[in-house]
């Protein structure tokens, strides 16, 4: 396998799709429905998620659920139209920066390919070949020596979930 910078497509890709996993085991629970012998009531609770820096993430990392972290750089991984964020985060502090979209649309995969597709490549990435990675949509990118960006498209249901993951340079990630 070829090295692109310093990591293979096909490890970005599963670190991609991992990551789409973790989210999804972190999505909150249904609202409880409890019984009384009176008869039944619902009882819906308000959750939310917050996500902390673990011990080993470095100062300039901030990662949340449901929205876009301060200082997203949308410019590089812009939202795509009508999509709903599920996570972000972004690590600045890191030497290459990352950046990490996890979002959802009710679009088709090829939909969300081609938008990542034309938005990345006009700002200079260009397409690596490979299409996917096992039965999971995965296209990279690379520019330059060392920035690279993984896409990876699941869709169940009518609706898309994807991850676009970037490792850039500290001034790319505006």
């Amino acid at each position: 396998m070829t090295v692109i910078g310093n990591l293979k497509p096909a490890r970005l890709a599963a670190l991609a799709a991992g990551t789409v996993l973790v989210l999804a085991a972190c999505s909150p629970a249904a609202p409880e429905v409890t019984g009384s012998s009176t008869g039944t009531s619902s009882q819906a609770t308000s959750q939310s998620t917050t996500v902390s820096a673990s011990p080993s993430a470095s100062p300039g990392t901030s990662a949340t659920v449901g929205a876009l972290v301060a200082d997203f750089p949308q410019k590089l991984l812009p939202v795509m139209p009508g999509a709903t964020v599920v996570s972000s985060s972004f690590d600045k502090g890191a030497t290459p920066a990352t950046v990490a979209l996890v979002a959802s649309i009710t679009s088709p995969t090829a939909a969300v390919v081609d938008y990542y597709t034309k938005q990345l490549e006009a700002q200079g990435f260009k397409a690596v070949p490979g299409e996917a990675v096992g039965s999971v949509a995965s296209k990279d990118f690379v520019r330059g020596d060392n920035e690279t960006v993984n896409l990876a498209v699941v869709e169940a249901a009518g609706v898309s979930t994807f991850t676009v993951g970037a490792n850039v340079a500290a001034e790319s990630a505006k």
